[in-house]
């Protein structure tokens, strides 16, 4: 016999990586705010960094270091242009990545855009018991990564399994 599981919220941080974006142009940023917040999470914290590989490191492993924080969502810098870094600052600091998550979204991806999903490097991993996930800067981007992958992987209640119920920690605390 299967039992119900509550939600359980986590606090995700998110990160948008533009030379151009500001508060008052970040669509991308911005629809991840409303879905996080309309699936009942709780926004910890959101901030605009330059496309500079130091600069997102600094960002995202001071989230990684905050127990408060369970999940970091980026968008922006997983192109293949010059200064496209999302990807290489942030694999510097996973102890674990999620392969198949650049997989499903570009799967999903090439049903939007076709062949244009290849210059798509999107990335997720977990570091410090802190899950990391890297989408592209457009808001269909993020409106396709986290309504097909990761709503439904911090959602405690997706069977047969979810990324939420790896988190030792949080699972205490919701007992």
């Amino acid at each position: 016999m299967t039992t119900e599981r509550t939600f359980i919220p986590l606090a995700i941080a998110v990160l948008t990586v533009s030379d151009t974006r500001t508060e008052a142009t970040d669509q991308a940023g911005q629809i991840l705010v409303e879905r996080i917040r309309a699936a009942g999470h709780r926004l910890a914290d959101k901030r605009i960094v330059p496309d500079d590989i130091y600069r997102i490191r600094a960002v995202v492993s001071q989230w990684i270091a905050d127990p408060e924080v369970q999940a970091i969502i980026t968008t922006g810098g997983t192109g293949v242009t010059g200064r496209d870094g999302t990807p290489e600052a942030v694999a510097a600091l996973l102890d674990k990545t999620l392969e198949g998550f650049g997989e499903v979204f570009r799967a999903l991806s090439y049903q939007e855009i076709k062949t244009s999903t290849i210059q798509s490097r999107a990335l997720a991993g977990v570091a410090n018991g802190t899950y990391i996930f890297c989408l592209p800067g457009s808001p269909g981007a993020c409106r396709t990564g986290w309504d097909g992958l990761i709503r439904d992987q911090l959602d405690y209640r997706t069977r047969p399994c979810n990324l939420v119920e790896l988190l030792p920690r949080l699972l205490e605390q919701a007992r």
